[in-house]
């Protein structure tokens, strides 16, 4: 299989290069190359520090078991991840090549500003059906759950399962959805739960924000049932226009299950960040308020970024936080090779100097969260709708030992909820 597909930019549909990708069976390769047009734009950028503006090809290779690797990180962004390839393969009756995974997600609600166009021009998967709305959140709901039961629902079925994934990232259950002509994530509640994983999700964003951090907006709807439903809102829209997205991941240029610490996200942020000095403080906020609510799922790909200016990047909203109550103290993205992956809070706070923070003002922030999670974590929990057991048994993410060393850190004494 041979394929050129042209790579354009955004709503205006701009330009920008063309991919030309092969497949024979054993291996997958990509070669994306600037088109001369877009080089000659004064406000050319390039779509990820790995991919440099210049007329040379940037070419991919990925062999069997490690296939994603055949496309540059920043067109692998906008194509589907877990979920959606699980269900794209299964409509399929095949496991398809990457390129077909990218092609196979919704144009309109596709992550990020890249479009894709064939041979002839005619934009890909523009025949999808149109965004579902909050009236179609029972029947999105239900069909989600019956694929998860049994994956062989039908092909009609798995056709509107398909055309409504986009490229959304992430193993669990969810759906795009216009909420009021506003893009957003859907997120079910998953068949294998024995927790209320969509709650705590939405509550803990809440908290998030009014922590103080840049978090997604979330919240919850047919929450008086049993299976609620999160609503994310999509932050890489703005009004009808579409921002440049990059994963971490990406924007560091690495490849698929590749770890990583905050440092170099840290150095990613020196040479291209836009406002380095607030992204940077930013990022060491998430640290700590990761460690506090034991969130155990801080990998690259959960972090991510937005097209500024001037080929500068800024920190996406932060999102997929996800509290574990009984979850080793660890991180899934180490502070740094110095500190390793522990989740601890001292060893965040010693670590402010890599991010240009005085220990002063990391002890200011530190302390005006641990305030605030001890009074409100249970407050959040509660609007989501969860049981006083429920919230017992969530505790331990909220109240544990790094929390017991913050409080004595910055020398504070909240009284628990």
């Amino acid at each position: 299989m041979r394929r050129r597909i042209g790579v354009l930019l955004g709503q205006g549909m701009h330009p920008v290069g063309e991919l030309r990708f092969e497949d024979d069976g054993t291996r997958q390769v990509s070669a994306f190359r600037y088109a001369q047009s877009w080089l000659e734009q004064p406000r050319a950028f390039a779509l990820s520090p790995d991919l440099p503006l210049g007329e040379a090809p940037h070419v991919r290779s990925g062999r069997r078991g490690a296939a994603r690797s055949a496309l540059p990180g920043a067109v692998c962004d906008a194509a589907p991840d877990s979920w959606g390839r699980g269900i794209i393969e299964k409509s399929m009756g095949r496991r398809p090549n990457e390129l077909e995974f990218l092609l196979s997600s919704n144009d309109e609600t596709r992550q990020g500003a890249l479009r894709f166009v064939d041979e002839d021009g005619r934009l890909q998967s523009e025949r999808q059906p149109p965004v579902p709305r909050r009236n179609d959140l029972e029947g999105l709901r239900a069909l989600a759950r019956a694929y998860e039961t049994d994956p062989a629902i039908g092909e009609m079925r798995l056709r509107e399962l398909v055309g409504h994934i986009g490229s959304l990232g992430g193993a669990r259950p969810k759906s795009d959805l216009d909420d009021d002509g506003v893009l957003a994530i859907a997120k079910f509640t998953s068949e294998r739960d024995t927790r209320p994983v969509e709650r705590v999700e939405v509550a803990t964003l809440n908290l998030a924000r009014a922590a103080g951090l840049n978090a997604a907006e979330a919240r919850l709807e047919l929450s008086g049932s049993r299976h609620p439903v999160a609503i994310v809102r999509r932050f890489d829209r703005r009004g009808p226009g579409r921002v440049p997205y990059l994963s971490a991941q990406s924007f560091l240029g690495r490849e698929e299950g590749n770890g990583g610490y905050y440092t170099d996200m840290l150095d990613g942020i020196a040479a291209h960040g836009a406002e380095p000095a607030r992204q940077m403080e930013e990022l060491h906020q998430r640290l700590m308020f990761t460690i506090l609510v034991s969130n155990n799922d801080d990998h690259l790909k959960n972090h991510g970024f937005l097209f500024a200016h001037d080929d500068r990047w800024v920190l996406a909203p932060a999102f997929d936080i996800n509290p574990q109550p009984e979850r080793h103290r660890s991180l899934e993205t180490g502070i740094s090779e110095e500190y390793g992956r522990a989740a601890s809070i001292e060893a965040a706070v010693e670590a402010a100097p890599y991010f240009e923070l005085g220990e002063d003002r990391a002890r200011a922030n530190l302390k005006r969260m641990v305030g605030i999670i001890e009074r409100q974590w249970a407050v959040h929990c509660r609007a989501a709708g969860m049981s006083e057991r429920e919230i017992a048994a969530y505790r331990p993410a909220f109240d544990h030992e790094e929390t017991q060393r913050a409080r004595k850190l910055v020398a504070l004494s909240v009284a628990g909820c």
